[in-house]
């Protein structure tokens, strides 16, 4: 199926950075400024939690070593209502922590210290890749009359809120965003759930049966969403 995106890449992105090193700090901000981007600072992760809860930003670069909770820390709760991509940032430059970084759902690692053209180029790529899942999603999402509120966390359907956990939000959303296709169950628990599938958690089935009791509740044709046994789950783009 093509889709026929057309991507318009704005340098008026919303940045937060979260670092504490004011060495850093100064010139990455500056940078960006000058780059377009308009950037907001914090130096410390109880901070960040207030800016990001006042208002959006499109990608947020957060450092590791950070004073009070560290930011893998941060991230863990971050991702558990909030989407948001993240840069990680750190001088720890082992692999074990940038496995940590993006277990825990970090989109890109650079170890300090980088060049900021270097820099410049990594927040492009991110803000380029969501830019286009963000698109894939709203076309797939008009043929299935949904509509997806990535801030909210919910989908609406004829008018009205499914009320989606934040869990539930991202099986929908993974599943549409690939439509038609079966996608098995340790794809699911690991874009969904960040963690391993194993044979005897119920987690991602019971998500997936609290996803159809709401959309059900709503009058939407549930049957879309499909158990193919001993494969996985499939969102059907027809209803059957």
């Amino acid at each position: 199926m093509h889709l026929g995106l057309h991507m318009n890449l704005s340098p008026t992105a919303r940045i937060l950075a979260v670092e504490d090193d004011p060495l850093l700090a100064g010139p990455l901000c500056d940078d960006l400024r000058r780059r377009g981007f308009t950037v907001e600072h914090c130096a410390d992760t109880q901070s960040a939690r207030q800016r990001l809860a006042a208002q959006p930003f499109d990608l947020l670069l957060l450092d590791i070593l950070l004073p009070g909770q560290d930011g893998l820390a941060f991230l863990a709760s971050l991702r558990q209502r909030s989407a948001v991509p993240v840069i990680m940032m750190s001088a720890l430059g082992a692999e074990q922590q940038r496995i940590a970084g993006f277990s825990q759902g970090a989109d890109d690692y650079l170890a300090k210290p980088f060049s900021l053209e270097e820099m410049a180029v990594r927040i492009a790529a991110v803000l380029r890749r969501v830019a286009y899942e963000r698109q894939t999603r709203q076309v797939r999402s008009e043929y299935a009359s949904l509509c997806l509120d990535e801030q909210r966390g919910d989908v609406r359907y004829q008018g009205q809120w499914a009320g989606l956990t934040a869990s539930e939000y991202r099986v929908l959303e993974v599943l549409l965003a690939h439509a038609d296709e079966v996608l098995s169950k340790a794809f699911l628990y690991q874009q969904v759930l960040q963690r391993s599938y194993s044979q005897h958690d119920r987690s991602l089935d019971m998500h997936v049966s609290h996803v159809r009791r709401k959309l059900a509740r709503l009058d939407y044709p549930v049957e879309r969403l499909q158990t193919v046994w001993g494969r996985g789950y499939l969102f059907s783009s027809q209803v059957h």
